[in-house]
């Protein structure tokens, strides 16, 4: 295929030959990165949803179960046995000690001494989940979520882990899962990106936690910054949108003609399409800022003041108002590379850590089962590894970086609520039964989103990447 009028005249001739318009479309988009904006947009014609943009591939692979994803990244490492993973004989034996095999990275045999968690746990609702007094709100939604007490993690430290949870490598930069489920199926709105990150701070790992790496740059996540100017520029600069509409069509008949000698550099296409996302960001965007018509008790029930823009509160308030506009992957980072969960030098610091994050995620679940789109959406709770239930010192107030095992939940779009799954030991220092590796993690999520992990692909360098690498199966066991 050499360039766009060309790649258009074949796929006349095959449908001459009794191929229907989008097996031509997606014969052409599979291997190519030419113009992947508006081969998809063509393919979301076909769909017969309003204002669809599809992904390039042949979707879905099976029946999806969610068709856009909420992502709540707690960033620092959560302690599990503190949160979401009852030990009661940790309770039970702090100030013993145990020997372990490896602490802060550095293998040996190390004498350790059991640290006792800083919150009580209670049943919750009616299934029962043990759940600590550390997320009090979250906890009365217990029975929406599946907890899983055995995710395992492949590095102790903050950026290879966080860079393991959202691209499935914990040594080099890879596509997200944002970008990989944005490639994969699009968006539902083309006005939006189908990919969206609410950060109010950079986290380890930086960009590279939203890059598409080697997909197309049309498909890495769109950072928006909590403030009074989420979103830079947004505001047109001319006089009418009438007149913004003729530069601007101007402007996209000299890019086509610019690249259709230049049919194989992919940076160029994902930069034409994001002007084309960008008009439509204009015109929808600041609507889904507009926060003037939801209610008071909405706003109460966030912890949100009217007006206010800072605060996981609005993070949650707007992750909600993306996903009913069709935005396919949001993400809500609560803090960056400071600031955060990591407590190593004293537990009470998770304190107010959980109370920004409690209650707006409390409202967010209830928020979506209100409106019926909990059964659509899938709602992903995590960190990247937990914390030790253990210290080299009997009297230390904090816990170091341990991925051995720690605690997620998902919930929403064909998970099972009310249950927990796998188990970690007796002091949550290692997972003892059905374990959720993060490859694991990845497949299953993929998977509700009607995506075989093993066929979402993209070769590069004579090789087809995916997201969970040559790992991954499916929990099923977790699935309604």
């Amino acid at each position: 295929m050499q360039n766009g009028a060309g790649a258009m005249s074949e796929a006349g001739q095959l449908n001459g030959r009794g191929w229907t318009r989008g097996q031509c479309l997606r014969s052409l988009a599979a291997g190519s990165t030419l113009l992947p904006g508006l081969l998809s947009e063509l393919l979301a014609e076909d769909s017969g949803v309003p204002g669809a943009v599809r992904g390039l591939l042949q979707l879905p692979h099976a029946r999806p179960r969610a068709n856009r994803v909420i992502m709540l990244y707690m960033s620092g490492g959560v302690s599990h046995v503190d949160s979401w993973d009852h030990r009661p004989r940790l309770f039970r034996d702090a100030g013993k000690t145990v020997t372990v095999n490896e602490f802060q990275g550095r293998k040996g045999s190390f004498s350790m001494y059991l640290k006792a968690p800083q919150w009580k746990f209670r049943p919750r609702g009616n299934s029962g989940t043990e759940v600590s007094d550390l997320f009090p709100f979250m906890a009365e939604c217990v029975d929406d979520l599946c907890v899983i007490r055995s995710m395992k993690s492949d590095h102790t430290n903050h950026y290879e882990a966080t860079l393991g949870m959202h691209t499935g490598s914990f040594t080099f930069a890879r596509p997200s899962m944002g970008s990989w489920i944005s490639y994969g199926l699009g968006t539902l709105n083309r006005n939006l990106p189908s990919f969206i990150v609410l950060a109010p701070h950079a986290p380890y790992a930086g960009g590279q936690v939203w890059g598409s790496d080697f997909l197309p740059g049309a498909y890495q996540g769109t950072r928006v910054v909590p403030g009074t100017e989420p979103v830079a520029n947004i505001q047109r600069r001319v006089g009418s949108e009438e007149l913004q509409r003729l530069e601007l069509g101007l402007l996209a008949g000299m890019n086509r003609r610019h690249q259709v000698q230049r049919s194989d550099d992919p940076e160029l296409a994902a930069r034409i399409q994001s002007f084309e996302t960008a008009f439509g960001m204009q015109r929808e965007m600041p609507d889904v800022f507009d926060l003037s018509d939801e209610t008071e008790q909405t706003f109460r029930s966030y912890g949100l003041q009217p007006g206010s823009t800072a605060g996981f509160g609005w993070q949650c308030l707007v992750a909600r108002r993306l996903a009913e506009r069709g935005v396919r992957f949001v993400e809500l980072i609560d803090t960056g590379a400071s600031g955060n969960w990591d407590a190593h030098g004293d537990m009470l610091s998770h304190a107010p850590l959980a109370a920004n994050v409690d209650q707006p995620v409390a409202a967010l679940l209830k928020d979506l089962k209100q409106r019926g789109l909990l059964d659509d959406t899938l709602v992903v709770w995590t960190t990247e590894f937990g914390r030790t239930p253990f210290n080299a010192a009997p009297q230390a107030a904090g816990r170091e970086h341990h991925h051995w095992v720690f605690s997620s939940w998902l919930a929403g779009g064909g998970v099972r609520g009310g249950m927990s799954w796998g188990q970690s030991d007796d002091y949550g220092i290692d997972v003892a039964s059905d374990e959720v590796h993060v490859h694991d993690f990845h497949a299953t999520i993929l998977h509700l989103l009607g995506l075989d992990h093993t066929r979402l692909t993209w070769r590069n360098s004579g090789r087809d990447y995916r997201l969970t690498d040559v790992h991954g199966r499916v929990v099923h066991e977790i699935l309604s």
